[in-house]
């Protein structure tokens, strides 16, 4: 019995075989005879496709949408709008579920292209933009036969971004792209990175890498956002983390900024006692001005904040009134002649004593031997003064005496009485011209005084404001080093 079964199914075999083949050539002319193989593949996903519907069979199941995003390039940062402008490579696959197929009914055709506007595609968008760029249209998408559809696409980007520009030219800008569904909470969409977030983070193979702006990496992170009495939607970040080559702003604006504080400190060192000092600083003065009209279109601006390089200019500009002062000063504390006082005690003791020691003058005893050497000139014309009275009244006794001796002796001779005036007014002639030559010759110490108050005092403002600078040099310096290798 068993043996006349097997013989009824092995005649059977045939006939299924020729049977199978029946069918399958059937299908070939149903199909149309000589179809090529992706329009037929074209025709069977799409014959009853609906793009309005989400697609999964069970609708419970949320559809999942791995992106991906790769920096081409940073085209603009507009400082004063807070808008940056960057081209990305964006890339983003999912799952379709009705757009599955046996690649060996289909000449073991894995996947296809096909057109964008005629498939389901998710509602991501990025909440940051302020503007459609000017991105390439890519009419297409690939789908691979397990129903993975990717879409691949370049995107110019014009986002807002909160740009702080207190560090330029060393500033780091961070700014995101928040990619979301505009409509589908996270119960039907959700959002994950298509790579690692390590080979996001680090991955420059695409950037150019020859403009103003350095890129330093992309950080990602995932989270849910809500608005209240809402859904959870899914959000993925990605802070594009850029930073400013400075090169061209530290030769442009800092180095001829330097060079005209340097001759400023240099102008110094001219004779405080001649006016072409302060010709010399007006000059310099000028041309800051003049300096900072021409960069300052090249400084961003904002209306939340100043940059510190403009801090800076205004500083120096500071400096350089201080400066000005300082020698307007001097030039007229040297240039006090003959109607001045004497130097006061006090301004003697701090400037010519005290502060020669204290400023390392090295001719510091000339001051002192000045001061000595005035008080004796004093002295000396005092002495003098009551030296020229008592010999004007002795002369004046002596004429007397030899007038009352020659009238009782004998009688007087014309030619003595006419002397005796001429006499006495040879001597006042004398005592004046004296008295006026010790004045003058006081007069022109006094002069001197004031010029070595002033030399002191010139080499004492020079010396703090040269340790202001170099404070304020300093203190901009490290900052920038910090913020630029940080």
């Amino acid at each position: 019995m068993a043996h006349a079964v097997l013989r009824v199914l092995l005649a059977l075999l045939p006939l299924a075989a020729m049977l199978q083949h029946g069918a399958t050539h059937a299908g070939s002319r149903t199909s149309g005879p000589g179809k090529p193989t992706l329009l037929r593949l074209s025709d069977h996903l799409l014959a009853h496709y609906e793009k309005g519907v989400r697609p999964v069979r069970d609708w419970r199941m949320a559809t999942n949408v791995a992106i991906d995003v790769m920096v081409y390039a940073i085209l603009s940062v507009d400082e004063k709008n807070q808008v940056l402008t960057t081209y990305i490579w964006y890339r983003q696959h999912w799952i379709d579920e009705f757009l599955q197929w046996d690649p060996a009914h289909f000449d073991n055709v894995t996947r296809i292209s096909l057109p964008t506007e005629s498939i389901w595609v998710p509602d991501i968008n990025i909440n940051e933009f302020v503007d459609v760029g000017k991105s390439p249209n890519i009419p297409y998408v690939y789908v691979h036969h397990y129903g993975e559809v990717w879409n691949l696409k370049p995107i110019q980007v014009m986002t807002a971004c909160s740009l702080d520009i207190y560090n330029f030219p060393f500033d780091v800008q961070n700014c995101s792209l928040t990619f979301t569904s505009w409509l589908h909470n996270i119960h039907d969409l959700n959002l994950s990175l298509w790579r690692q977030p390590e080979l996001v983070k680090f991955d420059k193979s695409v950037f150019m890498n020859q403009g103003e702006w350095e890129l330093l990496y992309v950080l990602s992170h995932f989270q849910e956002f809500s608005v209240e009495g809402s859904d959870s939607y899914a959000e993925m970040k990605f802070y594009v983390v850029i930073r400013r080559r400075p090169l061209f702003y530290a030769v442009s604006l800092l180095l001829p900024s330097i060079f005209l504080m340097v001759m400023d400190i240099v102008g110094f060192y001219l004779p405080p006692n001649s006016g072409e000092r302060v010709s010399f600083k007006i000059t310099l003065l000028l041309g800051y001005s003049v300096f900072l009209i021409i960069v300052s279109d090249t400084l961003p601006a904002t209306a939340i904040g100043t940059p510190l390089i403009g801090v800076y200019f205004v500083v120096c500009m500071a400096l350089l009134v201080i400066s000005l002062t300082e020698t307007t000063l001097i030039v007229h504390l040297v240039h006090k002649q003959d109607l001045q006082p004497h130097v006061p005690d006090w301004v003697k003791h701090l400037l010519l004593e005290r502060a020669t020691v204290l400023l390392c003058i090295r001719d510091r005893n000339k001051f002192i031997h000045s001061k000595t050497r005035s008080s004796d000139i004093s002295r000396h014309m005092e002495n003098n003064d009551s030296t020229a009275g008592l010999n004007h009244y002795s002369c004046e006794d002596l004429r007397e005496g030899e007038v009352a001796v020659g009238t009782r002796s004998m009688p007087a001779f014309p030619a003595e009485a006419e002397g005796s005036p001429l006499m006495h007014s040879l001597l006042r002639e004398i005592t004046t011209i004296r008295q006026f030559l010790e004045k003058r010759e006081e007069f022109h110490h006094v002069a001197h005084e004031w010029l070595q108050v002033g030399y002191v005092l010139d080499v004492l403002l020079f010396r703090a404001y040269l340790v202001a600078i170099l404070a304020y040099s300093i203190t901009l310096g490290t900052l920038w080093s910090v913020w630029q290798y940080a």
